[in-house]
């Protein structure tokens, strides 16, 4: 159905030009403001995408619609573009709103729903209230904001309010005749429309197939970019609209979802609810029904169009910036080449005691607290606050636990997290001596096994694009193997980071361990990789550092056969970062590499920077802060001594935060300046033939 559909608009062409004098008084007067984030992206030719606000004042209660509307800007920005979410304060259209501004209409107790036709009323006296589709569109094509994100056009019940400027018959389609009118209408109107994906298939709300076809589809961000620039070179006036499917593990829930609508509207009828009541009272109707289940689909569809609409933004800035300038090209395909990270989302509880052993059996005295963790989450969460912006993939139950990560992680790249039914976020419960060191660790990952191939294959133009994939070893092996066919097939790299001994293997059970540039595991894990080759391994993990570092350097050379570099973590002493010397170094920058028969292998020891053991407050993020680090370093160009500084920084960082990942990480704090500030210890070579 039409008015419910997983939707992306694109209003297109200029403002008329017939009334110059009132355009200009709208734009410039009393009447609209646009805010300096969103005037400064516009002037640079940054992309912004355009949100509606009826969703915080009408779509769901307080504090819900606070955090959704602010997750969803967190996502346009995550994804590199600017949110400008409209509203009416005070008698003004605002394009882009303040956190609280925001707040101010997520409070609001009797707001106003409003309209294009609304707004003279709303303006003249000086109201506030959320936008609809339609006033939205008309303030974003006022502003030249040439995207738009929605959960839908219209709203659920029958004759609603009109939409990309058409009349009240573009309303819900909630029967075949219905649907069918409103395509042929929007067809008559000279409106694109297409399906967003492989698919010409039209999606329904509540599912990705309506039963009827769009003209086109686009495959992609940078198709749908296509689309929208060639019909404003046309300048036809008319709109582009692109329906995204809702995401695939929604859809399970759909019809049930679709039953409960039609007996709300059913109701509405009969308790004589007619005009902008009907969807308050429906959708309020609809999640009591469903017990919640809608409104937990609705937030899906509206993260997932948000990250889909954003990424079309991207792209047509970046089209529109090639047309200017052709040099823009090259820039645009190293940036475009994005990382991707796949791996585990935990909520992680921390207890530490207050003395230095643990005694089993009994009650120890100390502190507990929550923070949120998972590898990849870990990776992707420190790569983002060091600017790289990967798309995550992983998986959350749709419980209170993933409400509490979602929230968290609002500036990360979440499009690719999906919400399963009926499985429970990841928990894992850690008890850490007074030094820091880990006791005992309890987790429930069953979740994460649901990160499956045919999930990922969701993403696999991503993939093949990607700069740097980076997989933890809490996903399938299955997954691991798919990951790595696609990534030798394009000259993909591939970090491999193996979360403990026990799932470091996964790769090396088949030969995709080959695919692999990149793999950092601490000497136990690297020695159970040996093992599981069948390759002799020392008896024991050695003791003294000499001893660590040259079993390190032996069990890495076999893997080096095929892989760029090793990265051993030494927990307090260090890094040692083993591959090919070339000239004396270990290259982390070649695509291109393979390692010549005989060569000579390096490894190369950097101490951890000091740090007392009270300075310690959370080990649990240490090894992943410092992979990220190198990571975002290697993305950045930066040489291998750099590279490995900038992963040092992050980890100590990570020692002394609460959280798993320092929240004070950024590009200033661990950058090219911090590393040459610093005074660091002497690094040790050593080498083998």
């Amino acid at each position: 159905m039409l008015g419910k559909v997983s939707l992306l608009l694109q209003r297109l062409g200029p403002p008329a030009s017939h009334n110059a004098f009132l355009t200009q008084r709208f734009l410039h007067g009393s009447l609209f403001r646009i805010h300096p984030s969103v005037s400064e992206a516009l002037a640079s030719q940054e992309p912004v995408v355009a949100l509606e606000s009826t969703i915080i004042t009408h779509g769901m209660p307080y504090p819900h619609n606070l955090r959704t509307a602010e997750e969803v800007e967190g996502i346009v920005r995550a994804s590199g573009a600017t949110p400008a979410t409209v509203g009416v304060l005070g008698g003004r259209v605002h394009v882009g709103l303040s956190k609280e501004e925001l707040c101010f209409l997520a409070r609001s107790e009797a707001p106003l729903k409003v309209s294009r036709r609304d707004l003279p009323y709303v303006l003249s006296k000086g109201l506030s209230g959320g936008t609809t589709v339609s006033a939205t569109m008309m303030a974003a094509h006022r502003a030249r904001i040439p995207v738009f994100v929605t959960g839908g056009v219209g709203g659920v019940h029958r004759g609603g309010e009109s939409t990309m400027d058409v009349s009240a018959r573009l309303e819900p389609a909630r029967r075949p005749m219905e649907m069918r009118d409103a395509l042929e209408y929007l067809e008559t109107q000279g409106v694109c429309v297409a399906t967003f994906g492989s698919s010409q298939d039209f999606p329904a709300f509540f599912a990705p197939r309506s039963g009827f076809v769009s003209p086109y589809n686009v495959r992609d961000e940078r198709e749908a970019a296509a689309l929208i620039a060639s019909a404003l070179a046309l300048g036809l006036g008319s709109g582009v609209l692109i329906a995204v499917p809702i995401p695939e593990e929604q859809a399970a829930v759909g019809q049930e979802i679709e039953e409960a609508v039609q007996r709300a509207l059913t109701e509405s009828r009969e308790k004589g609810i007619t005009g902008r009541e009907v969807t308050p009272f429906v959708l309020r109707r609809v999640s009591e029904l469903t017990q919640g289940k809608s409104l937990e689909a609705n937030m899906a569809l509206i993260r997932n169009n948000a990250a889909v609409g954003s990424g079309i933004a991207r792209a047509l800035a970046t089209l529109r910036q090639e047309e200017q300038n052709p040099s823009t090209r090259r820039r645009r395909q190293a940036a475009q080449a994005s990382a991707v990270v796949i791996g585990g989302i935990n909520v992680d509880f921390i207890a530490k005691v207050k003395e230095e052993k643990l005694v089993m059996g009994q009650t120890n005295p100390g502190s507990v607290g929550q923070s949120f963790g998972g590898v990849g989450r870990n990776l992707a969460d420190c790569l983002t606050r060091l600017a790289v912006q990967p798309l995550f993939i992983s998986a959350l139950g749709v419980d209170v636990l993933s409400e509490s990560v979602l929230s968290h992680c609002t500036h990360m790249n979440t499009s690719g997290v999906a919400r399963l039914q009926d499985h429970s976020t990841a928990t894992y419960c850690a008890v850490i001596t007074e030094k820091g060191e880990l006791g005992v660790g309890v987790g429930d990952m069953d979740i994460h096994q649901r990160i499956t191939e045919q999930y990922v294959s969701r993403f696999e133009e991503r993939l093949t694009t990607a700069s740097l994939v980076c997989l933890d070893g809490n996903i399938p092996v299955s997954t691991i193997d798919y990951v790595c066919g696609i990534a030798s097939k394009h000259r993909v790299p591939v970090w491999f980071e193996p979360t403990n001994v026990d799932k470091a293997c996964k790769p090396f059970l088949s030969g995709s361990w080959k695919a692999l540039s990149f793999f950092s595991p601490n000497l136990a894990e690297l020695r159970a990789v040996n093992q599981a080759l069948g390759l002799p391994v020392p008896a024991a993990v050695p003791s003294s550092l000499d001893d660590v570092l040259g079993s390190a350097l032996a069990l890495s050379r076999p893997l080096l056969e095929h892989l760029r570099c090793v990265v051993v973590t030494l927990g307090p002493h260090g890094v040692l970062l083993c591959g090919d010397a070339e000239g004396g170094a270990v290259s982390l920058q070649r695509v291109d590499y393979k390692r010549q028969p005989g060569g000579r292998l390096c490894g190369i020891h950097y101490p951890a920077i000091p740090i007392s053991a009270g300075d310690v407050v959370n080990v649990s993020g240490a090894g992943d802060s410092l992979a990220a680090g190198l990571m975002a370093g290697m993305l950045q160009g930066q040489d291998w001594d750099t590279c490995v500084k900038m992963g040092l920084l992050a980890a100590d960082m990570s020692l002394r935060s609460h959280d798993a990942v320092s929240p004070a990480l950024s590009s200033t704090t661990v950058s090219l300046e911090q590393v040459r500030a610093r005074r660091w210890p002497p690094v040790t070579w050593q080498w083998s033939d």
